[in-house]
């Protein structure tokens, strides 16, 4: 890994940890900030048993001042909504996805404006999915305790430990933030952080749509399309119903279940109960009312239907190697990784439809990173 001088002086660990107690406390300080200053930001939440992450603190950090946060707290203070939605406000945040979900789901905000710095860090030549405890090692020279990654962040008071950890995990986003900067700007990607982080969220936010999560369940391609219609009206009842009880998928009724009762079409109730492996207690809860949903499905027209992607035959996996190859030549010239430049499924999608035509996932930044071996790609879908 190669890397400037950190832009930005590390701040110190504070000698004390400081909490912002109430809405109003968190109110003002946030008002106090000048416009445009980017604020790093981190949560800690549970996620064992429940469908949704239950919030177990949020750590916020401007100007060299570090404050942990109550989750009650965040969520009184019409302010911190304000300034999650805030475009022109940047937050800075470390493999954001958890996180941003996590304020989806418990303040039903789609955060804006935010800047994941692992994957600015990628852009910036430190590899791909680099930790944030080894990449502040690395560049910083500090070693992060990491005893209290996995404590329990719901229950109070928390131990001295487990706030010096939190404090941490923001204390480096700014600087961390400048040395990404600087060096994007060497490679004239600075526009990138920003683009790539706000494609990242979006699509994370429309992955979550019931509608379209039977695009994830991988092994229904062996279906049919009528069969891809039903099984899309049954991952799209269990997402509700996980959701309404707050459950994990599989404590519902697991993925391959899912495609093997979209498979047979049921009629009736006991056409699932013969499906190996269904317990017995959810056909007695569930089967009249999946039996329904089944028929309504087959009902409904199913000509537009999206349908999940197929494994690439022989032919498209030769044609798919020697269109990686280029697109690792393009990666290697600017020394970003394969996995932000040209993941396998948008070259498996390429593939598939023939053209990179139409692609909106190599355009902007991307585009001039791809120049060079466009025409070469494009001979090779067209052979």
């Amino acid at each position: 890994m190669t890397h400037t001088d950190p832009a930005v002086t590390i701040p110190a660990a504070p000698d004390t940890v400081r909490w912002l107690e109430t809405p109003e406390q968190l109110d003002h300080w946030l008002g106090c900030l000048d416009p445009g200053i980017p604020v790093a930001l981190d949560t800690e939440f549970e996620r064992v048993s429940t469908f949704y992450p239950i919030p177990g603190l949020v750590q916020l950090g401007a100007d060299g001042q570090f404050w942990l946060v109550d989750p009650e707290v965040a969520e009184a203070a019409g302010s911190f909504r304000a300034m999650l939605a805030d475009e022109n406000r940047p937050k800075l945040l470390y493999a954001m996805s958890e996180d941003l979900e996590l304020f989806r789901h418990w303040l039903n905000v789609e955060p804006a404006g935010v800047l994941d710095l692992q994957i600015g860090a990628a852009l910036a030549g430190a590899g791909f999915s680099v930790g944030y405890a080894r990449l502040v090692e690395t560049l910083f020279g500090e070693a992060l305790d990491k005893s209290a990654t996995r404590s329990d962040w719901v229950s109070r008071p928390l131990t001295p430990a487990q706030e010096r950890y939190a404090l941490d995990d923001i204390r480096f986003l700014e600087p961390l933030y400048g040395w990404v900067l600087a060096n994007l700007r060497q490679r004239n990607l600075e526009h990138a952080l920003a683009d790539e982080s706000r494609r990242f969220a979006n699509e994370a936010a429309t992955q979550e749509d019931p509608e379209q999560h039977y695009l994830k369940l991988r092994g229904g391609w062996t279906l049919n399309r009528e069969q891809q219609s039903v099984l899309r009206a049954l991952v799209a009842w269990r997402e509700q119903e996980c959701r309404r009880q707050d459950r994990p998928r599989n404590r519902v009724l697991n993925d391959g279940l899912l495609i093997a009762i979209a498979e047979r079409l049921p009629s009736s109730a006991a056409v699932i109960r013969d499906v190996q492996g269904v317990p017995g207690g959810f056909v007695k809860r569930y089967g009249e009312q999946l039996v329904e949903l089944v028929q309504a499905a087959r009902a409904t027209d199913n000509s537009g239907l999206e349908l999940i992607p197929r494994p690439l035959s022989r032919d498209q996996q030769a044609l798919y190697k020697k269109v990686k190859r280029y697109f690792s030549n393009a990666a290697e010239r600017f020394d970003i990784p394969m996995e932000i430049l040209a993941p396998r499924k948008r070259i498996e999608k390429l593939i598939q439809d023939g053209t990179l035509a139409g692609q909106t996932f190599f355009e902007g930044w991307r585009e001039e990173i791809i120049a060079p071996v466009k025409q070469d790609i494009e001979e090779l879908l067209n052979q």
